[in-house]
């Protein structure tokens, strides 16, 4: 588990969790929890599977 500092607030700090990006299968870091049988995505996985999405 490691701290990231968030923000412009001094001594915040948010958990972050090692995964495994589904997708591509590089090492990242979350924010949250992972629970298995769900996915995970790495910063760019994330962003390719956010943009092919279209818009509302």
């Amino acid at each position: 588990m490691a701290y990231r500092q968030f923000g412009r607030r001094e001594g915040f700090k948010r958990e972050m969790y090692k995964a495994i990006c589904s997708d591509c299968g590089a090492e990242t870091e979350v924010p949250f929890k992972p629970t298995e049988g769900r996915p995970v995505y790495c910063r760019a996985c994330f962003q390719k599977r956010r943009g092919s999405r279209g818009r509302y």
